[in-house]
């Protein structure tokens, strides 16, 4: 009798608005889905049939001639490497300093922090590109240009990642910390062993925004770089391709090696980054 009574009820639960919403995310999902595809396909052909009219999806034959052309082109190996290690280095440096100017800012009363907070705030409005000519100044003056600390130096800093992280201080309750304050606890250790354990969600969702960011940053690693054996997977990729011509072929291959990592991350970690967004507040926002 209870099978039948929750059947009516879970029939109710399919609203037109909630239909409406999953042919949405169908819409979306294949919109997101066509271009991957495609991208894949052109990728498998010989080099001759893709630019071929009328357009096919599949060509005369199957062939990774496209992935072993761009793997023999280039260090792949080697950008690969260097972009796992400035993408670590700059997610581990961005999640430690954001969190910890966060949560100054959300626990501690300093004077000008109001001030302090609206020009970190005023940093989100700032195009990264405005930011090209003095940053590469800087480092030029400090001499790292083509050095890891170059790339990842100026890509640490990240004015909207200290915002959410300060969204999401401002939620956990004060008791926790004040209970830590009458057991002889100090500001640094709280910080430590309550507020980042409870953040762990949050952080996650940032840490892997940043990596994918970092991952897929191509501007300034381009600028920064000219020795060939500190690029980043996208800098290299690129002038493997300036060096041989438009190959449609080689270049959607070289999309998807660069793509690759960053959908298997996503994968892996795809729960974390929606409880992140979902703890951060933002999401309903």
């Amino acid at each position: 009798m209870s099978a039948a009574a929750d059947t009516p009820a879970r029939r109710a639960r399919w609203t037109a608005g909630r239909l409406l919403a999953l042919l949405a995310a169908l819409v979306l999902a294949v919109a997101w889905v066509l271009p991957l595809a495609w991208a894949v396909a052109t990728s498998l052909k010989p080099e001759g049939e893709t630019t071929r009219t009328p357009l096919e999806w599949i060509g005369s034959t199957v062939t990774l001639d496209a992935y072993r052309q761009v793997w023999d082109s280039g260090d792949l190996t080697r950008w690969m490497l260097n972009s796992a290690y400035v993408s670590v280095v700059t997610t581990a440096l961005t999640v430690l300093l954001c969190a910890t100017a966060a949560y100054g800012f959300s626990r501690t009363a300093f004077r000008g922090r109001r001030v302090l907070y609206g020009l970190v705030l005023a940093g989100i409005m700032v195009p990264p590109q405005v930011l090209i000519a003095p940053l590469f100044a800087e480092m030029a003056a400090l001499g790292l240009v083509d050095t890891y600390w170059g790339v990842i130096l100026p890509q640490v800093a990240v004015p909207a990642m200290v915002f959410i992280l300060v969204k999401f201080f401002d939620g956990v309750p004060r008791e926790l910390e004040e209970a830590a304050f009458v057991d002889g606890a100090g500001r640094w250790r709280v910080f430590w062993t309550i507020v980042m354990p409870l953040s762990r969600p949050v952080l996650a969702a940032v840490a892997i925004f940043t990596f994918i960011s970092t991952w897929n940053n191509f501007l300034w690693p381009f600028l920064v770089t000219t020795d060939p054996g500190g690029m980043t997977l996208p800098v290299g990729l690129v002038s493997v391709q300036s060096s041989y011509g438009v190959r449609y072929a080689q270049m959607m291959a070289s999309l998807v090696v660069a793509g690759l990592p960053l959908l298997v991350v996503f994968t892996l970690f795809q729960r974390q980054i929606v409880r992140g967004v979902a703890h951060t507040g933002l999401a309903g926002q």
